[in-house]
């Protein structure tokens, strides 16, 4: 049996990884790579499979963890290159990833036509960065690749093929999301795997807990937060009203809250019809400004049943988990402008999370130099990114056109809507695993010294053969 890392090997994005049973080759999430090559970087070596590092018609079967682009993204790509088999996932995984990937298709498209325009004032793509135009597909190939998915429900065993069995078991993180758990008879040895995915974090809103792994021989495990504890210790309703208080109560002023339409936008949603409904707070105007967080609402209320309980009692009570009064789901680009007209108090909550594109980059524009406004980070930002120089005290905020404003606006922001699990929670899910079975533990998905940090942590905890594999780098196990 062989384990090849393609993806999210010594950085953050882009999962994907190829286990070969007896010539049986199984996919195992098929992300996109949103680390940013710069022109200056050294070139990767080109693949002869072209924008794969693999053959795609030689891939038997695909498993996606969750939907997010980055484990999901380059799908549409597989069908296109000659993928023929099914995908399989749970039940709302299927419903998300359907919107997502729908949106990348719209986004490339988008990006395609920009650079089919040149580079003049108005393009959006800065000029130094490599735009690999084979990756950007269209509609049609997402939906060709819908239908190949193939739903199965949480802990349900399910049969491969006579020497594979597999079981998704709830990680939190997003809604659908799992850990993927694989029994292998290796000529007549029994062996087992577990692909992390993204592992969650406890008491999250409308997420049940990640749930504890069986004992497995082999691990593969994210770091994302692999070297650090979240920072924020008060409930989310707690972290959400006191910064609402200080900006939009106190003072007659608005919050920007950037937030990723799907996962996101749904928690701070039912964290604000909390305050509204339990805790008395004024009837504050807030606009969601995000056609893609809105259809991922109608997606969480359909999986009523598998959210965690306070979700469930709070919908039994008031029959909605994200409608309230005053609240606005913002539907095109011509009303989203117009919120800048707005005069009272408000809340905008709008895509994208790291404020890279989206409409929040123009409500922050409309706002960065006004003194009343509160721009609240609730998530990772990375270098490159407008959010994370706003995070690094950004002074001067250059608009696309070349206009300079005044950063004016207060910077906050809390990790306490972070959907992944930080350096306890990841090491919870390596230690339900005995010692003296677990054979290997492989690192993926993080930032090379988060990496090398959680490596050391698992040693001092008494885990030992933790690799962390380059792209490309095969294991035989």
């Amino acid at each position: 049996m062989k384990l090849t890392f393609w993806g999210a090997a010594r950085q953050v994005t882009g999962s994907m990884y190829v286990l070969d049973v007896d010539d049986y080759k199984i996919l195992i999430d098929c992300g996109s790579n949103l680390e940013k090559r710069k022109l200056t970087e050294e070139p990767e070596k080109p693949s002869p499979y072209g924008i794969f590092p693999f053959e795609p018609t030689e891939i038997n079967l695909v498993i996606l963890t969750h939907a997010h682009i980055d484990h999901s993204g380059m799908l549409p790509n597989l069908i296109r290159e000659g993928y023929e088999g099914q995908i399989l996932c749970t039940s709302p995984t299927f419903q998300l990833s359907h919107l997502l990937l729908h949106d990348a298709a719209a986004l490339n498209m988008r990006k395609l036509k920009r650079i089919q325009g040149g580079g003049g004032k108005k393009s959006k793509i800065p000029v130094n960065l490599k735009i690999n135009t084979a990756e950007l597909y269209s509609e049609k190939a997402v939906d060709d690749t819908i239908e190949r998915f193939v739903t199965i429900g949480f802990n349900e065993r399910f049969k491969i093929n006579k020497n594979i069995f597999i079981t998704f078991n709830p990680t939190g993180h997003l809604l659908g999301a799992a850990n993927v758990i694989f029994e292998i008879n290796d000529h007549g040895t029994q062996k087992s795997i577990c692909f992390s995915g993204d592992i969650g974090r406890k008491n999250y809103p409308l997420l049940i807990d990640p749930q504890p792994v069986p004992k497995v021989d082999y691990i593969v495990c994210e770091t994302t937060y692999g070297n650090r504890r979240h920072k924020t210790k008060i409930s989310h309703e707690d972290a959400l009203a006191e910064v609402i208080q200080k900006t939009c109560i106190d003072a007659p002023g608005r919050l920007i809250i950037p937030a990723f339409s799907v996962g996101r936008s749904q928690a701070l949603l039912f964290t604000l019809n909390k305050l509204y409904a339990e805790r008395n707070f004024p009837k504050i105007r807030v606009f969601a400004d995000s056609p893609l967080a809105y259809k991922s609402t109608k997606v969480y209320e359909s999986f009523i049943k598998i959210l965690n309980k306070e979700a469930q009692d709070f919908f039994e009570n008031n029959e909605s988990l994200f409608d309230f009064e005053n609240l606005v789901y913002v539907e095109d680009l011509k009303q989203s402008k117009l919120i800048k007209n707005y005069s009272e108090p408000c809340i905008i909550v709008s895509s994208s999370g790291m404020v890279q594109g989206g409409r929040v980059e123009q409500h922050i524009f409309d706002n960065i130099s006004n003194p009343y406004c509160t721009i609240l980070m609730i998530g990772y930002a990375s270098e490159g990114t407008l959010g994370h120089e706003l995070l690094n005290g950004m002074k001067v905020l250059k608009t696309k056109s070349g206009k300079e404003l005044s950063v004016q606006a207060t910077i906050e922001s809390i990790d306490i809507f972070s959907g992944h699990g930080d350096l306890d929670d990841l090491t919870d899910f390596v230690k339900y695993q005995d010692k003296d079975k677990l054979k290997n533990v492989f690192l993926t998905h993080g930032e090379l010294q988060s990496m090398f940090d959680f490596k050391d942590h698992l040693n001092k905890e008494g885990y030992q053969n933790v690799e962390i594999p380059e792209k490309g780098q095969a294991f035989l196990i």
